[in-house]
């Protein structure tokens, strides 16, 4: 395998916002490695679609809120190209319950919940750390959210796990420097099948013109849109680390 191009692990890459990561960063001279949980088929998809660009793939099931599972992910990368060079932290999960439904929430569905969405980050930043330090380099950025900021979204189990993802990166940051930058990006509404599955498909059209209606900028986010800001923390804001950074719109101007 080729070892001299940069290596980049996105979690949660075989859909959505982490394909679209994936995708791009391969086309940008990256080898990749593609993360899945449950959908092998689109995660082979992805992984064409990023060979095709150039690039070598790892193809790896993992649950990142497994210690186990993250550690072994890394393993694989670091077997394949001796290097790990970009973390990108984007697997997530909530559930969709109604602010004052408090009975819907249970406390099981708060910790599957923190054990994806904060504690596996955690874990995968650990497990990089080493690889990343000896290189004298790396660097991370969190997949956080608007929800984490203004406390909207799908459930407060999932804003309280955004609100907590935030506040580790600035934590993580100030740890691990001066060899390793940690950044977080907070995306609002991201279009795609993501929230539709959620909501549903009425549901989901009648917010995305709501938003697109009154929001200053008149516009939601795409998975790529969001992939070209990952991309800044990783290749251009050398100086930047610790850093939250959101891209909704003007959604938390309103």
């Amino acid at each position: 395998m080729n070892d001299s191009r940069p290596v980049a692990i996105v979690t949660g890459s075989s859909r959505g916002l982490g394909a679209a990561t994936v995708r791009m960063l391969a086309g940008r001279g990256y080898n990749v490695v593609i993360n899945y949980s449950k959908s092998e088929e689109e995660a082979r998809k992805v992984r064409k679609e990023c060979e095709a660009s150039g690039a070598e793939t790892v193809l790896c099931k993992a649950d990142v809120a497994e210690d186990a599972d993250c550690c072994h992910m890394v393993e694989e990368t670091v077997k394949a190209w001796g290097r790990v060079d970009v973390l990108v932290n984007n697997a997530a999960t909530t559930k969709f319950n109604a602010h004052g439904n408090l009975e819907g929430l249970s406390r099981e569905d708060f910790l599957h919940i923190y054990g994806i969405n904060v504690v596996g980050p955690y874990q995968m930043i650990r497990a990089v750390a080493p690889h990343m330090k000896k290189a004298g380099r790396g660097a991370v950025v969190n997949i956080a959210s608007l929800a984490g900021v203004k406390a909207i979204g799908s459930s407060v189990a999932y804003c309280a796990s955004k609100a907590a993802l935030i506040n580790m990166t600035v934590a993580l940051a100030r740890a691990l420097g001066p060899e390793i930058r940690v950044n977080a990006v907070c995306p609002g509404f991201i279009q795609g099948e993501w929230l539709k599955a959620g909501m549903g498909e009425e549901k989901y059209q009648k917010l995305k013109e709501q938003l697109e209606e009154k929001l200053p900028l008149r516009m939601t986010a795409t998975p790529e849109i969001i992939a070209e800001t990952i991309r800044y923390f990783i290749e251009d804001a050398v100086l930047v680390t610790g850093e939250t950074l959101l891209l909704d719109g003007g959604h938390h101007l309103v």
